[in-house]
């Protein structure tokens, strides 16, 4: 009999990095999972014990692995794995779901990929802190939102950090500036009529080339990208303040309420209006 952990994060809106859910299993003899997709990022460390991880390539090809204690493996969003413990030595993990628009560079950073989903550390210590900030966030999963996010960003700190292999992208400084220099002018001017256009001007960069190594770094297009943070930004106003939803199209850099009650519900499926009401009756 399994020995399980688990906690689902609140419905909390994060736009860089956000936590889906967590937890910590002793598993039985040859317990398995999946087939199955995921909708997001997660992590598995393996505290003691073997299994084997079953898993899509880039080239749609299903590849093994066999990981033992002290290491560990992604699974990516929409990718089909099956993972099974070890009939002798069954092991035992904690987990981390997450996600958001820096999730794709922050497992690129930890040399993870679809090609390359087993983690190996290369610093006893950095692993071990890291392990701690996993136990932690799977034991306080009651904790504040924010409290948890804290934790969660320090365990995306020392996973990058003990990594075993970086992949370092050719010119990726002189890209990492590009995406700073559009990420920064998006955080202040979502709320102004700026385009694509607008972004790539701030970065010196034609438009095609800036959306070619955008969304490569953010995993979305800019157009997307922005849209997203917009929309993040709208919630946020919808649930913490009393303003109209006129008000809150203005605020985050639509003239048109129409044009942005139909963004909206694109994204969240209903209207502002619906889903503010939606938020008060949870609460």
């Amino acid at each position: 009999m399994n020995d399980l952990l688990f906690s689902v994060f609140p419905s909390e809106n994060f736009v860089d990095l956000s936590l889906f859910q967590c937890g910590r299993e002793k598993c039985s003899p040859a317990h398995s999972f999946g087939p199955a997709a995921r909708n997001h990022y997660l992590f598995h460390y393996v505290i003691s014990g073997t299994g084997t991880l079953y898993a899509y390539d880039n080239d749609g090809k299903t590849r093994e692995y066999h990981i033992k204690s002290m290491q560990g493996f992604m699974i990516f969003p929409d990718q089909i794995t099956t993972y099974v413990a070890d009939k002798d030595m069954p092991w035992e993990y904690v987990w981390i779901e997450f996600d958001g628009l820096r999730a794709k560079s922050v497992v690129e950073a930890a040399g993870l990929s679809l090609d390359s989903p087993v983690y190996k550390a290369r610093s006893k210590e950095l692993r071990e802190e890291m392990m701690k900030e996993m136990n932690y966030i799977a034991e306080n999963g009651s904790s504040s939102p924010f409290h948890l996010i804290g934790h969660l960003f320090l365990f995306i700190d020392y996973l990058t950090r003990s990594a075993e292999s970086i992949k370092v992208h050719h010119s990726s400084k002189l890209r990492d500036f590009y995406i700073h220099e559009a990420l920064v002018f998006i955080e202040q001017n979502f709320q102004n009529d700026i385009s694509v256009e607008d972004i790539a001007d701030v970065c010196g960069l034609n438009r095609s080339y800036f959306g070619k190594i955008f969304k490569e770094a953010v995993g979305k297009s800019p157009q997307e990208f922005l849209l997203s943070y917009r929309m993040v930004k709208a919630t946020e106003l919808l649930k913490l303040t009393k303003l109209s939803v006129g008000d809150i199209s203005s605020a985050v850099g639509y003239d048109n309420q129409l044009h942005f009650s139909r963004a909206f519900k694109s994204i969240y499926g209903v209207s502002p209006k619906k889903w503010r009401i939606e938020q008060m009756l949870n609460e």
